[in-house]
């Protein structure tokens, strides 16, 4: 179908940054055709239907760069908890769920992400399969990836790191077929990565046999590295090194891979990250709001030339929070002192959510960006709201007091996904309850089959709403 939007203030994210009032958006398929005046547009293309975004800022889709969608189910309960979230809660989790719960939970992430502005999604996890296709029925953009270990992360909170040969091929027969399955699918909309989980999961033979799955169907490679102090202790007492350190060493790092947090990072890991060309997928919103001010050196990082993506992590696909906490985190504290004043400023942060990001999957040429070829992957945002006015520097607004009530409307490969505030692809209503439901029984289960992850009741006081 094409479509011609008109009147509309764009947020372009090209080369030049342009940000353009009065423009119309030709869209032909799912990509866009033309970006102009919009009156000469409508001169030129009578016949064309019209959406008119008077009022309206249009600007990339985001591309959150780093989630977990089926975390859902933690929401709201370990951002307040001391300890070890990852092995202590995260996994347990989990594995706890049923294939129908795991897709329940992602597709509520999903629906938050549209209503979040987001357009693409980039969602390393575990069963992934089982629940691929139900995310991709929300309209969005996917990477996937099943996230590869060989020690069973259920032990290690308990302080076992025994290699499991036959646990991690598990891991790699799913990886497997879930690139056969879902690789190129939905018209192209739905593409697959290879996941290692974590430094102090993965032995050299996982780590190699991901390179092999990688370079065998052509993908890039993602991981988590240092997101917390026990990883690195555990890697140093195992392989002698720090995380970034054996990785380089086993070869997995390179220009195809993407690691998230690098919170324990030191300067010396920073540097062999940056010579070899890994981006970096930034979560300040999640790691602050579970441990306190992150602590990745974001101005040592952002000087060593290391591309800067951003994800939300778990518990929200909300990239507004990523990126007003992202710069909040960066002008305060030891922020403002040690990472540059001022910077990262509004528009080298909203390239971390569109034009960026879009690099880091291997997609710079056809999202991320508003010009003639790229794909109509398109976030319109309601300037009439009081959050929104006035518009002095609308980038700035957009980073700093952006926020999920404004989006007006989200389109991906050319067709709306929310149109005026409504959801199209997914009967919302019905999922919110269902969701409320299977957290709670996937809470119960979780904690009858280890009852070391039991909370004092008040911790735990679960509402009938």
């Amino acid at each position: 179908m094409d479509l011609l939007i008109t009147n509309a203030a764009v947020v372009t994210c090209d080369e030049a940054r342009r940000v353009l009032a009065g423009q119309g958006i030709l869209i032909r398929g799912n990509r866009i055709a033309a970006l102009g005046d919009s009156d000469a547009l409508e001169a030129a293309h009578p016949d064309v239907k019209r959406f008119d975004a008077r009022g309206l800022a249009v600007l990339p889709g985001f591309i959150n760069a780093h989630t977990h969608t089926v975390l859902t189910a933690l929401r709201g309960s370990v951002e307040d908890w001391e300890g070890d979230m990852i092995y202590g809660y995260m996994s347990p989790i989990s594995y706890t769920m049923t294939d129908e719960e795991r897709a329940v939970m992602a597709m509520l992430g999903c629906v938050e992400a549209i209503r979040s502005g987001s357009t693409t999604l980039v969602d390393p996890f575990r069963h992934v399969l089982s629940y691929g296709k139900a995310m991709a029925s929300t309209g969005l953009r996917l990477w996937l990836s099943e996230s590869c270990a060989d020690i069973d992360t259920r032990r290690i909170r308990h302080g076992d790191y025994r290699e499991d040969p036959a646990f991690g091929a598990q891991f790699l027969d799913r990886a497997t077929a879930m690139i056969e399955a879902l690789h190129g699918s939905h018209g192209d909309r739905v593409r697959c990565q290879v996941a290692a989980h974590a430094p102090d999961n993965c032995s050299p033979a996982m780590l190699r046999s991901l390179l092999d799955l990688a370079a065998k169907h052509g993908l890039t490679r993602t991981v988590h590295l240092s997101q917390s102090p026990g990883e690195e202790k555990a890697v140093q007492a195992a392989r002698g090194t720090s995380s970034a350190a054996y990785l380089d060493r086993e070869g997995f790092l390179g220009p195809e891979l993407t690691a998230a947090h690098w919170t324990f990072c030191s300067a010396e890991d920073i540097e062999r990250l940056a010579a070899r060309g890994v981006t970096m997928a930034h979560t300040p919103a999640s790691i602050s709001r579970r441990r306190g001010m992150h602590q990745a050196k974001l101005g040592l990082i952002r000087d060593a030339g290391v591309r800067v993506v951003f994800g939300s992590d778990n518990m929200t696909e909300d990239m507004f929070q990523a990126m007003s906490i992202g710069s909040i985190l960066h002008r305060t504290g030891r922020g403002r002192a040690v990472e540059g004043g001022v910077l990262p400023g509004p528009q080298a942060i909203l390239d971390a959510v569109t034009v960026d990001a879009a690099g880091s999957v291997g997609a710079s040429q056809e999202i991320g960006c508003i010009a003639p070829g790229w794909k109509a992957d398109l976030t319109f945002l309601d300037l009439d709201t009081p959050a929104l006015r006035p518009v002095i520097r609308l980038v700035s607004n957009i980073v700093h007091y952006g926020h999920p009530g404004a989006v007006h409307s989200v389109m991906v490969d050319g067709e709306f996904i929310l149109r005026d505030g409504k959801i199209l692809t997914v009967d919302e209503t019905a999922l919110l309850r269902e969701a409320q439901n299977v957290t709670r029984r996937v809470w119960d289960r979780m904690i009858a089959q280890n009852p070391d992850l039991a909370r004092p009741e008040a911790e735990l006081p679960w509402l009938d709403l």
